[in-house]
């Protein structure tokens, strides 16, 4: 499932190419004609991520609301642009450079060629990939598309959501106000405070496990098996340990965590976890998972500080990763 950060890089994709734009939308499977036709001819205005929730704002006053939950994915075509580091259509992984440009391993971006634009393919859901250049505008519909949005430059279908609803500004809001805090919705510091301390009184005030409160979108929006994993690592903390025994201090240390590496996912596409790596390491770890995270989908290999072989086992249904002696 996408966890916070590749939902915050779509939206912003959105932001990009879409909002500012009147939108042709409709419905090739058929699934979601008459949401479609809502929003359909109407400017798009907004799009903001909530966590794993995203809101696309139209005219009028009209929100699309999309969960991408496990198998669903955007499918982006024509004049789009990538801001960050992910997969080249070749399938090297990009590289980033001191201004933080997305070049493949030849120095190109491949969404961005140098010399005439062209029209290109981005699938962003968990994983990002670029597929070949379009030679056709709009390209056909492929496979089950719940609802395509297209503009005279861009177009954007959308395959799998687990929801996919119209709402108004009222019923979004209710359904923001039963989310937990994303550190990317806040833009002030007064706001980003109450943020923080949302988190911390929704975590001491329960005797459920840190492991599970992480993933509760409830308590933190955006937290999914990765992060959660590596954020009670590099704390140090045993993911079984009630909230309400979490001291506050390693509390506020999550949070700031969370903040930190957030921030990263949204600018490199990569859920980067593992610090004060080397030049070359970094650049390893951007192309390999197995070189950018500390326990996550490590089990039985040896911990990268300790040494004791990393374990895995299941909480709330989804596997947990952590070391048994820097976690104790």
């Amino acid at each position: 499932m996408p966890e916070g950060h590749s939902v915050h890089r779509i939206t912003r994709q959105f932001a990009r190419h879409f909002v500012g734009h009147r939108v042709t939308s409709w419905s090739p499977q058929g699934r979601f004609a008459e949401g479609a036709a809502v929003i359909d001819g109407r400017e798009m205005v907004d799009a903001k991520a909530v966590g794993k929730q995203m809101f696309l704002e139209f005219e009028g006053g009209v929100l699309l609301r999309v969960h991408l939950g496990i198998y669903g994915a955007w499918d982006f075509a024509g004049d789009v642009t990538r801001d960050a580091t992910v997969a080249s259509a070749q399938g090297r992984m990009g590289q980033t450079n001191q201004r933080g440009t997305v070049v493949d391993a030849d120095g190109e971006d491949s969404l961005a060629s140098i010399g005439a634009p062209r029209r290109a393919r981005l699938r962003m859901s968990e994983q990002e990939n670029a597929g070949d250049d379009i030679t056709e505008w709009p390209p056909e519909p492929v496979g089950a598309v719940r609802v395509r949005l297209l503009t005279d430059e861009a177009v954007a279908d959308l395959r799998g959501p687990t929801a996919c609803e119209i709402l108004d500004a009222a019923q979004v809001a209710a359904v923001i106000a039963k989310a937990g805090p994303d550190p990317l919705l806040e833009t002030t510091p007064r706001a980003k405070k109450a943020a923080e301390e949302r988190f911390v009184a929704a975590v001491r005030k329960k005797p459920t496990p840190i492991g599970q409160l992480l993933m509760d979108q409830s308590v933190v929006s955006g937290i999914g098996n990765v992060y959660r994993a590596e954020l009670l690592f590099r704390a140090r903390l045993n993911p079984h340990t009630p909230g309400k025994l979490v001291p506050e201090e390693t509390i506020r240390a999550l949070w700031k965590d969370w903040t930190k590496l957030l921030g990263i996912g949204v600018e490199t596409g990569q859920m980067m976890t593992m610090d004060r790596l080397s030049r070359a390491d970094y650049q390893k770890a951007l192309a390999k998972r197995d070189d950018r995270h500390w326990v996550y989908k490590r089990e039985g290999l040896p911990c990268r500080v300790c040494g004791t072989n990393i374990v895995v086992e299941m909480m709330a249904s989804r596997k947990l990763y952590w070391c048994p002696k820097d976690q104790a």
